[in-house]
Formats: C-alpha cells, structure tokens, sequence
C-alpha cells in the first residue's frame, strides 16, 4: 500500500471511531482492506450520500419517520408532493409490476437481481425531473426524498450481496434491507415455506452490505431484517447459536426444522444489531405487544437501537385492532423506538384500486366517471396537487426552456404554447 492509501486508512479508522455515526457499529474487516478495494479512481455517488445522511438526520430528529412503497416515479413525486419525508422501495412491488424481465411473479427473488436498483434509479430520476421542473419556475423545494431499497436475501452469498449493495448506492439508495432467508427459497415475510440461513451466515451478508458501502464512501444505513418470528426451517445447524431453536427433525430437502417465535427473532435481532444500523423483525399480525417485547429485548442489549417495522397490507387491520387502536398504533411503535415505519406494498394496492374503481365506473356510465376524477384532481390543486396538468408534470414546460435557450429565445415550436392545458386549465390557481 502506498503511502495515499495508508493515510487514507489511517483517515477512516479514525473517522470509524470517533463519529458518532459509527457509534456501535462492527466491522470485522479493517480501513486498510476498504482502501485497498476502493482502487485508484473515486467516483461521488451525490444521491445516495444527499440520502443516507438526510435519512439518518430524520432517525435521529423525527419521533418516527412513516412512508409508503413506491411503484412507479410518479407516484414517488406524490408522495413527497404530499408531505412524506421518505420513499420505501419493496422488492415484492418489483416482482409484481416493475423488475426487468417485464413479467409479473410472487416475491420469491425470481426476477433479475439488478431491478430493483434500476427502479431506484427510476424514482430518483423522477424526483430529478420534479425537482428540474420547480428549479426553472423560479421555486426551491426538495425533491430528493431518501429511497429505502429491498435488496431482498441478497440473490446470492456475500459476493452477491456486495455487488447488489453497489448497484444500490450506484442508483441513489439511502439505506438498503437484508433479510435472513435462503436466497435459493426465498419468500414474502407473510408466506409459507421460509427458510433462514445460520445466524452467522447473514452476519456475511450484512458485512458485504456495509463493505460495499465502505468501499464505494457512502454512508449507506444497512438495515437488517429477520424472518425468525414465523420461518420454521433452516438450511443448517452450525452455528450454536441456533441449536436452542432446532427441533431435530429433517425435511425431505434435507433442511432442519426449528421453532418460529419472539425468541428466535430477538435471539437473532441481538446477533444483528452490531452490524446493523435498523433492526426489523417481520411480523404476522400488528401486535404492539409483540413489538413492544422486541423493542425491550434489543434496547436492553443495545440502548437506542433504531428499529423499523412494517406497517403491512398482508394484515387485516381492522380483525386485529379498533379504529382508535390504528390511529395511535404508529405513535406508540414510535416511542417504543420503531423509528422507520412503513407500508410495503401502498403503490400496488392504490394503483389497483384506483383503477379497478374507474373502470368499474366508466364501464357503467362512460365519461361521467373520468369526469368525477378529473374534478377530484381539481379538488386537490388546494392542498398542492399539480398532476391535473400532466403535459407540466412530466416536464414539457422545462423542454420549452430547453429549446428556447438552444434558439436563442426564438424557438417557434414550443409545445405549452398553444396547448389545450394552457387554454383550458390557468384558472385552477396552480403553477405553468
């Protein structure tokens, strides 16, 4: 190593202990291995920097920082349009309505390993847009919401698990999630057929994670995820700290049957959180008991652990709790320390119900239906909705500006003058 790459490893072990970023964070490999991967060339990854460090501001600010999974760049803009500080990024989304092989699967990691950064890719490139949009009118506002990835069980072992945690920063991700089953057998938190790796081989995935992100400089948050309270399989019993749970009993394929339940994932979450910087345990039901339990469990160990939960659409809500129970559920999963709260699959349903409710209505009265839409979008423009003129929202007002300067101001092909959106829809009061 010479003598740059030696000072540069001398600079990130210091900054590894002394920032209180790192406080309580693992790393079993050193600054001199980061430094030696890195090579000769460092390339700034601005997006997922901007986003890791506002993501871990909000954590620490924020009683609980609540979001929705985006399915698609637009609705990422709504979101932020509406007032959400975040963007969650589920991989189950992907694999239904937006992966790379253009088919629709379960979330059982069938789909090419690359789509979900190349959608984080598609929401940042949206907000860009948003934020290109507003930049040219004249105002200020802050698009970049931190996106929150699912890397799923990592499609793959470690090196797997380092090259995906790349395409992620590469893309803009601020935090990515792991999760402790066999990639080969991966499932949905709320399906069957679960099976967990040993606890010591999910602590490699999460090292991978958090050196990729060395490596690259990026300030990424890992978020690890457990299965443990529901999974009742496991690929292997070598690690001994999975013994208590292991019921002797093979399956057919050869995997050991153990036993699911708050234990084993708080056995896990534990062995977790050094190299972690969230914590989750995926649940069944929405029980505030039950997390209040794993809440304990961890902050008796490692006080002030940040924690996410999964504020899931595969829960009947209302079987489970009353109306006044919802409304305060995430307050008080906030003060138990749940700081990143989340409702994975919100772009699927919302884009499915929306829809079916309009054809559903157009089907039987035709343009009424769109109609009662299209006024409801109007409804809207007072809380600061601007989709209604959807030739401004996806950016024809920023190419005009683009030709006009290429012309010299003399371009006679602009495309908002003379619309239909500029004759028909200047007196809702939003924004040209």
């Amino acid at each position: 190593m010479n003598a740059s790459a030696a000072n540069e490893a001398v600079e990130l072990a210091r900054e590894w202990a002394d920032s209180p970023r790192w406080e309580g964070i693992e790393r079993d490999y050193s600054a001199d291995d980061v430094v030696r991967l890195r090579g000769s060339v460092r390339v700034e990854h601005t997006l997922a920097r901007r986003g890791a460090e506002k993501l871990w501001r909000l954590l620490e600010e924020e009683d609980y920082v609540p979001t929705l999974g985006a399915l698609t760049g637009g609705q990422a803009v709504q979101m932020v349009k509406a007032g959400l500080k975040a963007i969650y990024l589920s991989g189950w989304q992907v694999a239904a309505d937006g992966n790379l092989a253009t088919q629709v699967y379960p979330d059982q990691s069938l789909y090419p390993a690359n789509s979900v950064p190349a959608m984080v890719k598609r929401l940042n490139n949206a907000l860009l847009r948003a934020d290109q949009i507003d930049w040219s009118e004249g105002k200020e506002v802050d698009w970049l919401a931190p996106i929150v990835a699912d890397a799923e069980a990592g499609f793959g072992g470690p090196l797997n698990a380092f090259e995906l945690m790349k395409g992620m920063i590469e893309a803009g991700a601020a935090a990515v999630h792991f999760e402790d089953q066999l990639a080969a057998e991966k499932k949905c938190g709320h399906l069957g057929g679960k099976v967990l790796v040993p606890t010591s081989q999910f602590i490699r995935t999460l090292l991978a994670a958090r050196l990729a992100a060395d490596v690259l400089g990026v300030p990424t948050l890992v978020v690890a995820r457990t299965d443990a309270d529901a999974a009742t399989l496991l690929t292997s019993d070598v690690d001994g700290r999975d013994a208590p749970f292991a019921t002797g009993e093979r399956t057919p394929e050869g995997f050991f049957r153990v036993t699911a339940g708050i234990e084993s994932a708080i056995a896990r979450g534990l062995a977790y959180a050094p190299y972690a910087d969230l914590v989750w345990m995926e649940t069944s039901t929405p029980g505030l008991e039950e997390a209040r339990t794993f809440a304990a469990a961890i902050h008796a160990e490692f006080p002030g652990k940040l924690l996410a939960y999964n504020c899931s659409p595969s829960f009947n809500w209302k079987r489970h709790l009353d109306d006044d129970e919802i409304a305060a559920f995430q307050a008080e999963l906030g003060a138990l320390g749940y700081r990143f709260q989340f409702i994975t699959l919100a772009g699927f349903h919302s884009l499915n119900q929306s829809m079916f409710e309009l054809a559903r209505g157009y089907a039987a009265e035709g343009m009424s239906a769109y109609v009662r839409l299209q006024q409801r979008e109007l409804g809207l423009e007072e809380h600061g909705y601007t989709a209604t003129r959807h030739q401004r929202e996806v950016g024809a007002g920023y190419f005009d500006e683009v030709a006009q300067a290429v012309s010299g101001g003399q371009s006679s092909t602009l495309a908002l003058k003379g619309s239909t959106e500029e004759a028909q829809f200047e007196e809702s009061g939003a924004p040209h």
